[in-house]
């Protein structure tokens, strides 16, 4: 008897068509040639199909925009290289504290020095309460901590000066009385508890920018809509993976700073990849790249005058 059906079959195929002859991918348990093999190849290569649009998308949405700015930055060729010699007076942006008996806070961000500028920007925040004669910074500063100091400097200073040749543009501007003297108060509470004022790491953080987040968290009231370009604002303090975004509202998760997203009134909606931020922000609309920034209507600096009283609320 016979044990399989195809054994005549086989024994009977002449020496020059037997099965051997057939390549093993296309060859069945029993001996048969297999028909299905191309089509199992096909969709094979149709699973990875999604996987390479994906990384296309993001060499496309991520990193081209960087790749524009980097060579923009250096085309322009009257950036200094010397931070010795390098502009750091006033840009006339504050008004003068002798002249303004209002409190005032402003937020800042300005191009960093020499090649970091082709990617991102220093951001700081300069205060003063009623009657004062002088601005306060607050800003961490990565050089100290090289020279065994804190990172974080809260001290008098031109409140708009140039950040190494870059002139700075405002991002946020509160006014007002007793309420705006009481946020004051705060920042330098929050800035006196900063987890992180023994370190500095360009990236992904902490840095400069972590620092302007973490205080735009513990003074909500503030609303500090960071550029996209603040790398370093996504990296949450003590290893944290959801927290409020830097505006104090909406929800954000960030992995270490190198992967997350923001959800929120001030940001829109922003994705984190590496450090580098791409998002679409409604109010008003427009679109952000990394390296190249905010592209679309530019955003209101100046906060309602109703601020701090809906914060009390």
């Amino acid at each position: 008897m016979r044990d399989h059906p195809d054994d005549s079959a086989t024994t009977s195929l002449p020496q020059s068509a037997s099965p051997k002859t057939v390549p093993n991918a296309a060859v069945s348990e029993g001996g048969s040639p297999r028909t299905d093999a191309p089509g199992r190849s096909l969709r094979r290569r149709g699973r990875g199909r999604p996987y390479a649009l994906a990384f296309i998308a993001v060499l496309i949405v991520f990193f081209l925009p960087l790749a524009y700015a980097l060579g923009t930055h250096y085309a322009e060729g009257d950036r200094p290289s010397d931070w010795r010699t390098a502009r750091r007076d006033s840009t006339g942006i504050a008004p003068p504290p002798a002249a303004t008996p209002e409190a005032v806070v402003h937020v800042y961000a300005a191009r960093a020095f020499r090649w970091r500028g082709a990617f991102g920007v220093h951001t700081w925040i300069a205060a003063k309460p009623q009657g004062a004669d002088a601005y306060t910074r607050f800003e961490v500063m990565g050089f100290n901590v090289a020279r065994g100091g804190r990172a974080v400097r809260v001290a008098s200073g031109i409140p708009d000066g140039h950040w190494y040749g870059s002139p700075p543009t405002l991002i946020r501007e509160v006014r007002g009385g007793d309420d705006v003297d009481a946020l004051i108060e705060r920042l330098h509470r929050a800035a006196a508890e900063y987890p992180y004022d023994d370190r500095y790491r360009l990236w992904p953080g902490p840095n400069s920018n972590t620092f302007i987040a973490y205080l735009g968290r513990a003074v909500p009231e503030l609303r500090i809509d960071l550029p996209p370009t603040a790398i370093g604002k996504d990296y949450l303090p003590d290893g944290a993976w959801w927290s409020r975004a830097p505006s104090g509202g909406g929800v954000q998760f960030s992995m270490n700073g190198l992967f997350g997203f923001i959800v929120a009134p001030e940001e829109g909606l922003e994705l984190n990849l590496l450090g580098l931020s791409v998002g679409i922000d409604l109010r008003p609309v427009a679109i952000k790249l990394p390296g190249i920034g905010r592209i679309g209507r530019a955003e209101e600096p100046s906060q309602p005058p109703d601020v701090a009283t809906e914060a009390r609320s």
